[in-house]
Formats: structure tokens, sequence, C-alpha cells
């Protein structure tokens, strides 16, 4: 049974963008933001469907996406959104805890004012999500809000790592969000945006780590056991 019903969002098609690069990418932002759920089934037919493409480029697309343990091919060619167990979770969280504290340590030093605002607006949109329980928009918005510090240091070379990460956890994210206001008390996102302000390196770190380690992780513990995802 085909369950490509989730939406898959769209992405801008610009004038250098061949059909096969933008439909990878449009597959890649619909797993990244958790439009389809860990076990999700896929085909290579209904997804040229929901993209109005042939199946030509959905099978490169689909191909790069598996080389990124985003989408995993069963026996008999059947294609899902790869499960999530306890034991890659845990490696997954530890992982991005490391790259975006490396990240955001040598972003720091190219931070202004004028960031630092566009950072609070879409902290803004992200309460409105949170409010509106839209989990889509709310990772989308979250990953908008890192992305905007971790990009600034015009050297980097981290985001294609810290993306790769939170491509495999996208799908799992939306089991979370049930459990999101219970371990999220205190808005993080606050916290580094007030370090940001002060430019304090150890107060950012703290506020970081707090926001992934406090908020994801435990929001995830909690899924399994709701859930009963398999260890």
């Amino acid at each position: 049974m085909d369950q490509t019903a989730p939406s898959i969002p769209d992405v801008t098609y610009t004038a250098d963008m061949t059909t096969q690069e933008h439909a990878y990418l449009r597959l890649r932002q619909a797993i990244m933001v958790g439009a389809f759920p860990p076990g999700h089934r896929l085909t290579i037919r209904g997804l040229a469907l929901d993209l109005g493409l042939s199946q030509t480029p959905i099978r490169e697309a689909v191909r790069r996406l598996c080389s990124e343990n985003a989408i995993e091919v069963l026996g008999n060619r059947r294609l899902r959104v790869p499960m999530m167990t306890a034991g890659r979770f845990e490696e997954l969280i530890q992982l991005r805890t490391v790259l975006e504290l490396h990240a955001a340590a040598r972003s720091l030093p190219h931070v202004s004012d004028i960031v630092i605002d566009r950072m609070a607006v879409i902290d803004t949109e992200l309460d409105g999500a949170v409010v509106a329980n839209d989990p889509v928009e709310m990772t989308r918005l979250n990953q908008a809000f890192h992305r905007a510090l971790y990009c600034l240091n015009p050297d980097q070379a981290v985001m294609p790592l810290v993306e790769s990460i939170w491509l495999q956890l996208g799908p799992f994210q939306r089991q979370m969000m049930s459990t999101h206001k219970t371990h999220y008390c205190i808005d993080r996102h606050k916290e580094i945006l007030a370090a940001l302000r002060q430019r304090t390196l150890e107060t950012l770190s703290q506020a970081l780590v707090a926001d992934i380690q406090e908020g994801l992780a435990l929001a995830g513990k909690d899924a399994f056991r709701e859930t009963q995802v398999p260890a």
C-alpha cells in the first residue's frame, strides 16, 4: 500500500536547478522537517505523482537520500523512512551536540545585532507554531533559528554535517512533539539570544547544550516509552 499522503513542502525552483536536484531537495526537506514519520512506506510511483514528475528524477533523488540514511530499501525494492532506535537516537543527539557547539563557537565572532534581531523574529514565529501545534513548522523554524547562527562563519564547512543529523532526526522529531512542552519548560532559544547579545561563549554553549539535551533528548526518551519504538 502506498503511503505518500503527507504533504511534501515546496522548495523554490531556481534557474540553475535541474529537475533531479529540485526533486531531491523537496524530498530531503520533507524528511528533515518530519513530514514523513518513521516507518512510512514510499514508492517511486507515488512520489512521482505527488511531485508531478516522471519516475526518473525521483529514482535519482531516492538514491541520494538512501546514501544519506534518510530512506532505506527493503526487500522487493520497497522503500521506507527508517525506524528510530534508542541507541541510534542517543548517537545522533551526541553528534548533534558536538557539531553544533563547534558551529556556534566558530560563528560567535561574526555575530551582529542585526543577526540577533533576525533570529529573534524566527523565534517569535516558532512560538506561534508551538501555540498552533504545527510540528512541521516548529521543526522548520527551529532549524532556521540554528542555521542563521551557524552560517555566519564565512569559512564554515559544518552545515552539511549538521543537516545530515537533522535529516536523520527529522522523522522521529514528529513523535516527540507530544512531550515537547513537558520537557521544554524553559525557552532555551531566549537564553541563546541573551548569550549572543553578551557575546559570551560559555553562556552560549550552556544554553545550546540545554536546548538539545534537555528538550530534545528527554522528549525523545519519553516518545520511545509512549510509542514503544523498538530499541
